[in-house]
């Protein structure tokens, strides 16, 4: 009888492990890679507060403070969307500092630019239907704005997603205290602590939202308004001060409109991966 019962907990044991180890590969990965080379690494789902306190050195339109729950798990981009990606997927690269400009002969790893919001949802809806992405069941598009807020902060409640303070700025980010007047390939400054590169600096990003104020009380998966004349960008760029690169600051821009300023990242729902 001790055998037969000692047989009955190993094998418990056993099942248990099994079981646990099935759903260890049940859980999404952290960081995937698409069939071009792109990567995307997990947003783990949370509740944080947008925007900055009236305090916070250069606060405006920012300020309303509301808290705001992002309810699902999703995927960001690590990068901003490189020149040569962009070019890969659409066929032309509409970008001002390409290497006639930059003089470095290969601006194929500097962000694209001088794309409006239209492009870069064309962009999305281009990569989405690549054959490789269509049989994964992935459907990029472009972040929200508080998806986008929620993931420079990646955990922080400071002006910077590395502290309150600008001294160290310039260790994270493209802006114009170290730019010389340009953008710089993805990934050359630190990333912030879900290792996400660029959310300060280098070029402002494109959001989904159009521009509008923010909710008084608390909120779930915020969309923005339901038009506008104005959509979202954020994260500073090469060619601004720092007090505009800051996790919460955002400014507007045409849905139309390009500059050499702005380009983008991808976001991915879990619920566009299909489950192994």
């Amino acid at each position: 009888m001790p055998g037969q019962i000692s047989i009955f907990l190993s094998s418990l044991v056993i099942f248990g492990m099994i079981q646990l180890d099935c759903q260890v590969l049940a859980q999404p990965p952290k960081e995937i890679t698409n069939s071009l080379g792109m990567k995307l690494v997990l947003i783990p789902k949370g509740t944080f507060q947008m925007g900055s306190p009236i305090e916070e050195d250069g606060a405006g339109d920012d300020k309303a403070q509301h808290q705001v729950t992002i309810s699902k798990d999703y995927y960001l981009g690590v990068y901003e969307v490189t020149q040569a990606l962009y070019e890969k997927v659409v066929g032309s690269n509409p970008s001002y500092f390409q290497k006639r400009v930059i003089h470095k002969g290969d601006s194929s790893m500097y962000p694209v630019e001088y794309v409006s919001w239209e492009h870069a949802v064309e962009f999305c809806k281009k990569l989405s239907d690549l054959p490789e992405e269509k049989k994964a069941g992935r459907v990029y598009r472009l972040p929200t704005d508080a998806e986008w807020e929620y993931a420079c902060r990646a955990g922080s409640k400071s002006a910077y997603s590395f502290g309150e303070s600008s001294k160290s700025l310039g260790d994270y980010a493209w802006f114009d205290g170290n730019s010389n007047n340009q953008t710089h390939p993805v990934g050359e400054k630190k990333a912030n602590a879900w290792g996400l590169y660029d959310m300060h600096g280098n070029v402002w990003e494109w959001c989904s939202d159009w521009y509008g104020d923010y909710p008084k009380g608390a909120v779930s998966d915020p969309v923005g308004p339901r038009e506008g004349s104005f959509r979202v960008i954020r994260g500073g760029c090469w060619g601004i001060g720092a007090a505009s690169c800051r996790s919460a600051f955002r400014r507007r821009g045409k849905p139309s409109d390009c500059d050499y300023y702005f380009g983008f990242r991808v976001a991915l729902s879990f619920s566009g991966i299909p489950k192994k």
